[in-house]
């Protein structure tokens, strides 16, 4: 054929093709995807003068459940020589995570432009995608690479100066609890002490009391005596007891006394002498003394 005829072949055809809507197709490349991957494609379709667009003849985005669903489609609209020209963007997303390379289709579809006498149908051909694993089936048996890998260990978080603060908190706190503990525990304890449960019968003793009185003070304190010395306490065992009970022995002359006053009382039959209530009472105020340790 000439080049003067190909020319007015050409410019025949392109006449002719501005008489009728046509599109064309920029497909996506047909590789190179993995889960999640967006894939984009555009269509353009040429509508001559006196011929529409079918609007609801477009794609609807969304979808559930395919390997590749639409996400998105933009529209544009411009004038071109004999017509108009609409651009129509399509964004789609990869949802398939196939265990090896696949090849998957973008469903065809079909437009619909409508003319004065008639409706042209507009055929989108099917879009290849080949989408890619994300791991090989066969993966490299080095170390961190396995099917399966034992469990990272938790990071070690130093812990060393909050068991400072623990361990110093506690010190405190036992300081505290002993603190508040003692006096009470050694009120029990002087409780159970033999000279200090004398002392509280004998403290309220008067200066002149009666038989009665003297008598149970003389017992009460004559009773601390035998406790302290694990036996009845006679003059005989007064050596025993001081050496038992070295805190003792800076009494021994006064208990011997006590001693002497006690056997008077209860089997002398003489009359207690004037001062021995007053001195008994100091008397039993040092053996508290003594058992609590005060000099």
């Amino acid at each position: 054929m000439k080049p003067a005829a190909l020319i007015a072949f050409s410019v025949v055809a392109a006449a002719a093709r501005a008489q009728v809507p046509w599109l064309e197709a920029e497909p996506p490349r047909a590789f190179g995807y993995q889960v999640g991957a967006l894939v984009q494609g555009r269509v353009i379709v040429h509508v001559p003068a006196g011929w529409t667009l079918d609007a609801a003849t477009l794609p609807a985005a969304g979808g559930h459940g395919g390997a590749i669903e639409l996400r998105r489609i933009e529209r544009r609209e411009r004038g071109e020589s004999g017509g108009r020209r609409h651009e129509i963007d399509l964004e789609y997303q990869v949802f398939a995570a196939p265990p090896a390379d696949r090849t998957f289709e973008v469903a065809p579809w079909h437009l619909h432009v409508k003319g004065p006498t008639r409706v042209a149908d507009l055929r989108v051909e099917a879009w290849p995608v080949t989408v890619a694993p994300l791991v090989p089936v066969e993966v490299s048996p080095r170390r961190g690479l396995g099917e399966l890998q034992p469990d990272i260990p938790p990071p070690r978080v130093p812990t060393r100066a909050i068991e400072r603060r623990l361990l110093a908190c506690a010190a405190m706190a036992l300081l505290l609890l002993g603190w508040i503990a003692w006096p009470r525990l050694r009120a029990l304890w002087s409780r159970e002490r033999p000279f200090e449960q004398a002392w509280r019968a004998l403290r309220r003793l008067p200066a002149e009391p009666g038989d009665e009185d003297w008598r149970a003070a003389v017992r009460s304190l004559h009773a601390a005596l035998d406790r302290t010395a694990g036996e009845t306490l006679f003059a005989s065992g007064l050596e025993r007891l001081t050496a038992a009970r070295p805190w003792l022995g800076a009494l021994h002359a006064d208990i011997a006394r006590f001693l002497e006053i006690s056997r008077r009382e209860f089997f002398g039959g003489a009359p207690r002498e004037a001062g021995d209530a007053a001195w008994t009472l100091a008397f039993a105020r040092r053996l508290r003394d003594a058992e609590r340790g005060v000099k």
